[in-house]
Parts: structure tokens; C-alpha cells; sequence
């Protein structure tokens, strides 16, 4: 393993391992089979790549995506690691070079597809080869239980009958204790080492929010990331493509991603968000193992996904380097509705397992508990974080979620209401009702003459719609029979003898400021490590030296014709911005600069550091200098 530390510092910059890299390098060096759940940003690709660089031979990576694979390749390149692919878009002497570096034994790291992998012709070519390792990335693909299954990584069973001496890992971020047995019974994994890091990400922050004024809150959190990367995900193709019209009418760089478009289309706008030439993407569930972006700052859920296994997935695309990520998402029960619909009618296999799947989506929105406790425990894993302070329930107990003035009359009153209608009061009849409605529904029945008919109107139809919905979540209301209708829980009806207080929280518009602010003051300088990810809190970061060196970073990747965060990611450039080094050796200290990158880009740094604390000296600290 000291060769390992090695190697790690030299070729990636780092001076530690995360949690179950060793175990799992170990695996590699031991060859061991293995299965290895980590979370995004919890270090997979180290954990296969460090041992490929210390052991003889050539270690074979399948991924499912061409631009997964093009990013990754070009990332170890800059690195100096010697790797390469080999995919249907390379001319053939593109692929004679890389032939010919493999029989010079140049090649340490391969990157093929699953269906290049199991021709006959591809497998002999290999067995020809000194092969250190297999590894099936994003193994999760392999199983009908998983939320991405793709018939074609079945057939990689053919691996273990081909290569009975050879080592295979798999590897993915997500998967049940079901998803993980159909792993290691289709890789016919053999004695395998089961390493199972922790869910949860700490550095993100989850918050459930029903939709009511889709585009007016989908604004607000988009507004508080100025100029920062952002995912926002749709349900269907038509959704993504009439919200990226909006925002770049109202002046956003924001482009589509969904499976309706061209496939050259789609590549260019993955091509322009990874080179921050676009700072939004809207997308379907087209778009996300294809990115390997570690600078997104939020991800946006519009509508509700139809799996928890995706919406983990899904989130896990922001703050892969470390640093704090807002993960919204906004749901309405028409989402329910419309993923059953599609459920039903496209998967006739696999039905019964989605719709369980959608169902327990569904109960992660109604529920009012702690976001990271209850993702974790999807997984069977435990949660001891109390409260986490990351999440819209956690946050609201420390007074940053905005509740709203006489929160106690308000619940009361919606609550006698309800009580009142009886069968009648469904969420939109009752609010219609609280806030004095003159439709002709509901005069026609009377019930302008409650007691508590209009006694909510200045607050407006959305606000008291997202009341209830609160409520409900709080389980102070239950939603009964195929309309919804609204029934007082034993909880509500203590709620109506002043047993106890709801807690109504202003409606998320006015809230995303002060929540995301809020996060921000009270994020402590040094948080306990959760196992299985690592969380990057810096100190005091000039931030003007940040983003000097981003418009750098961004200059030197056009040149290069990469994705900016290949050259960088924005945690090297924080702690850049923090340790403002001025020389070699105090370059190599920052965290992610490796031996290559120092030679490469470290001239260039340095002497934008030197160059900015000129201009700013009132920055720089004299005992640092």
C-alpha cells in the first residue's frame, strides 16, 4: 500500500485515501474479485485505477457511455497516466495507434463498451494480452432490479469463462441488497470482497418541496447560482424542451438534453455544460451517467422521479468535489400519476418492481423526517446524524427555514375547514374554499357560508395549497379513496384541542435565500467525516483569486480541447485560492495537484497567484508568503 500512497500522490494529488479505497485496492493487488458501492464522488475510479498504474499488464474498464469513457481517458491523460478506449467513433488510425501502444505494453488502463468487450474476436484479442483486471463500471446495469438495466451487460458473464484466472471488480454508486446478489451471481464473481461504503452524502442538502408555481420556483433556486453549474431534470421530453425556452428567453445559458433529440445534438450541449460554455442543462433520465462534471452546484428535480435509486443517482451528479451542493426537488401528486401511466404501459417485465419502486419515491416526498436518515435507510443502512442540518426538515429545526407568523391559527383554521367539508375536501376544493372562491362549484353547495369560507384569501391560492400539502407531509392530514379526499389523522385532531403546533413554512420563493444562506453561516470549518465519502470544507478562500484562476483554468482547457474540470476541479482551485502558493513545492501541496499537472499547468498557476497577490497585497498573509 506505500507503493499505492505513492502513486496516488504523484499521479492524482492526494495525500490520503478515502474511506474503502485500501480495502478495495487491496482487492485489486490481492486478485480478488469484488463489488464496491461507493457514493458519486466517493472515489470509485482511484480505487481501480491506482492499482492499474502498480501491477504488470493492462487493466480492461467497461462503461456504458462513449462521453463517459472520452472524459475519463482524457482526465488520466492529463494526469500522466497512460491510457486510452477504443469505441465505434475513432477512425482506424486512431485505433492502430492505440493497437499498437497495447503491444508495447504502454497501456495500463483500457476503456471499451460492454458490447465491443464480449465479441468473440475482442475476447481473444485480449487473452493475446496481458490483462491485470476487469472492471464493470456502473455495475448496477447488470440487474433488472436496478434502475438502469441494460440487457447488453448480461452477457459479460462470458468474462469469468474466458478469463478464469483473471480478477473481475464491479463498481456503482447505488444498489439495494437485491441489486447487489444479481451482480455477483450474473459476473459469476468468485470468493468476492464486498465493500459497501455509506449513502450518504453529507455535503449535499435535500429539500422537498410541493410544486405550485412550477417556473416561478424553479427561478428562485436557480437565481441563488449565479454563473454555476446546475442540473434540472424533467419528466418528459416536451417539459424539458418548453422550460429551456424559458430560461433562455430570460437570459439564462441553458440548453436540452433528452432522447427525442439528435444524437450529435445531444453531444454538443453535453460538450458545451462540460466546458462551461452552458451553465444549465434541463433534462430527462437520458442525461446523467454520461456526465463526469465535479463542479455542479445543484441539481433540480422539476417533477419527481420515478425511483429513489434514480433520484439518489441523479443527486449525486452535484458537489462531486466535495464542497456543499443544493439538491431541490419539486413533486406534485400528478407525478405519481403520470410515472404509473408510463410504468404500466412500458414495462410489462418489470412493472410490479418499478411501481413498488415509484411508491416508495412517493413516501419519501409525503414524508416529514430527516432527507439523508431516510435515503440511507432505503439502503439498509443506519443514520445516527441528529439532526443532520442539511435537509428542509433538519433546517427548520435550526430556525433557518422561514415559519410563517400565527403558524398555530393558520394550521387550525385549514384544519376546521377540512373538518367541516367532510367528503368535499379534497386540497384543490378546500383551498379554493379557505380562500373565498367564487366558482360555481362552490356556491352551488353552499359553502361560502362556512364559517371559515375566504378566511384565507390574502394569502393567496398557492400558498395555502403548499399549506396543506405541508401538513399532510407532517401527518397531520391523510389523503384517502382515489380523489384525495383530505381526512383529519388522530395527530390533526390533537392539532385542533391545542395538543400541538404544526409548523408552516413560507412558501419556497421566499425561503431559498435565507435556507441557502443560512447553510452557509452555520456550515462548520471542520464537520465529522461520514464513512464512505469525503467532504472538502476549506477555510478562508479569496474569492477573488478563485475565480481569476477559473477564467485560467477555463483558457488553458479551450487550448487543450477538454472540459475545464479535467484540467482543475474547483476544490484544487479553492485550496489554490486559500494557500495562494507561490513556488513548486508549496503547489504540490494542494490537494488534487499531482507531479504531471504541477509540470504541465503549474508555471502558468503560479504565476497567476503571484501576479494576483501583487495586485491585492492586502490578501496575502506575510507568514505564508
Amino acid at each position: 500500500m506505500d507503493v499505492l500512497a505513492g502513486i496516488v500522490k504523484q499521479y492524482w494529488g492526494y495525500d490520503s485515501f478515502l474511506p474503502l479505497q485500501r480495502e478495495a485496492m487491496a482487492c485489486a493487488l490481492d486478485k480478488r474479485d469484488s463489488l464496491v458501492v461507493l457514493p458519486t464522488g466517493g472515489g470509485k475510479s482511484l480505487c481501480f485505477q491506482a492499482p492499474a498504474m502498480a501491477m504488470d499488464g493492462m487493466a480492461i474498464v467497461v462503461s456504458p457511455l462513449l462521453s463517459l469513457m472520452k472524459d475519463q481517458v482524457d482526465a488520466l491523460r492529463t494526469n500522466g497516466v497512460p491510457a486510452a478506449k477504443v469505441d465505434s467513433t475513432m477512425t482506424s488510425a486512431e485505433r492502430n495507434s492505440v493497437h499498437h501502444r497495447i503491444l508495447a505494453r504502454e497501456i495500463k488502463l483500457l476503456y471499451v463498451s460492454p458490447e465491443r468487450l464480449v465479441q468473440p474476436s475482442f475476447i481473444e484479442y485480449l487473452g493475446e494480452n496481458s490483462v491485470s483486471f476487469f472492471v464493470i463500471d456502473e455495475a448496477h446495469c447488470i440487474s433488472q432490479w436496478g434502475h438502469d438495466f441494460r440487457p447488453e451487460y448480461r452477457e459479460l458473464r462470458k468474462l469469468r469463462e474466458a478469463f478464469p484466472g483473471t480478477a473481475i471488480h464491479a463498481f456503482t454508486a447505488t444498489a439495494t441488497a437485491h441489486v447487489r446478489n444479481d451482480i455477483v451471481g450474473e459476473l459469476q464473481l468468485r470468493d468476492a470482497s464486498i465493500l459497501i461504503g455509506s449513502y450518504d452524502r453529507p455535503n449535499l442538502i435535500y429539500r422537498v418541496q410541493r410544486r405550485a408555481d412550477a417556473y416561478s420556483q424553479v427561478r428562485a433556486i436557480i437565481d441563488e447560482h449565479p454563473d454555476e453549474s446546475g442540473i434540472v431534470y424533467c419528466i418528459r421530453r416536451a417539459d424539458v424542451d418548453s422550460l429551456c425556452e424559458k430560461l433562455v428567453e430570460d437570459g439564462f445559458k441553458a440548453l436540452p438534453y433528452h432522447a427525442g433529440m439528435k444524437d450529435a445534438e445531444r453531444k454538443s450541449n453535453q460538450e458545451a455544460f462540460a466546458k462551461e460554455d452552458a451553465d444549465i442543462v434541463v433534462a430527462t433520465v437520458a442525461f446523467g451517467m454520461g456526465i463526469d462534471k465535479s463542479n455542479v452546484r445543484y441539481v433540480l428535480h422539476a417533477a419527481m422521479p420515478k425511483s429513489i435509486e434514480h433520484y439518489h443517482q441523479e443527486t449525486g451528479r452535484a458537489g462531486r468535489d466535495g464542497l456543499p451542493a443544493d439538491c431541490w426537488l419539486l413533486y406534485s401528486y400528478a407525478d405519481f400519476k403520470l410515472w404509473e401511466g408510463i410504468i404500466r404501459k412500458g414495462e410489462l417485465q418489470g412493472a410490479e418492481v418499478a411501481l413498488r419502486k415509484l411508491n416508495d419515491m412517493k413516501r419519501y416526498c409525503d414524508k416529514s423526517v430527516c432527507r439523508h436518515k431516510a435515503l440511507v435507510a432505503y439502503f439498509d443502512q443506519a443514520y445516527t446524524a441528529k439532526p443532520c442540518g442539511s435537509c428542509d426538515v433538519c433546517l427548520s429545526q435550526f430556525g433557518i427555514v422561514d415559519v410563517v407568523d400565527d403558524t398555530e391559527s393558520i394550521a387550525r383554521t385549514i384544519l376546521d375547514c377540512i373538518a367541516d367539508l367532510g367528503s368535499m375536501a379534497g386540497p384543490t376544493y378546500t383551498t379554493l374554499v379557505l380562500t373565498g372562491s367564487r366558482e360555481e362549484r362552490v356556491l352551488a353547495k353552499g359553502h361560502q357560508a362556512l364559517k371559515k369560507y375566504g378566511a384565507l384569501a390574502s394569502f393567496g391560492v398557492p400558498t395555502v395549497r403548499d399549506w396543506i400539502e405541508q401538513l399532510v407531509q407532517q401527518n397531520y392530514l391523510d389523503k384517502t379513496g382515489e380523489y384525495n379526499v383530505l381526512v383529519l389523522t388522530p395527530k390533526g385532531k390533537a392539532a385542533m384541542l391545542g395538543e400541538n403546533v404544526p409548523q408552516l413554512a413560507r412558501p419556497l420563493q421566499q425561503q431559498a435565500r435565507k435556507i441557502h444562506t443560512g447553510f452557509e453561516q452555520r456550515k462548520p470549518k471542520a464537520p465529522k467525516v461520514l464513512p464512505g465519502v469525503a467532504v472538502v470544507f476549506f477555510g478562508e478562500v479569496d474569492e477573488g483569486l478563485f475565480q481569476a484562476l477559473r477564467r485560467l483554468r477555463r483558457a488553458k482547457a479551450e487550448e487543450l480541447e477538454v472540459p475545464p474540470f479535467v484540467i482543475f476541479s474547483d476544490a484544487a482551485l479553492r485550496d489554490m485560492a486559500r494557500r495562494k502558493p507561490t513556488n513548486t513545492t508549496a503547489f504540490l501541496e494542494v490537494s488534487g495537484v499531482g507531479q504531471k499537472k504541477c509540470e504541465a499547468f503549474g508555471d502558468e498557476f503560479i504565476g497567476a497567484i503571484r501576479t494576483y497577490c501583487e495586485d491585492h497585497p492586502e490578501t496575502v498573509n506575510n507568514d505564508e508568503v
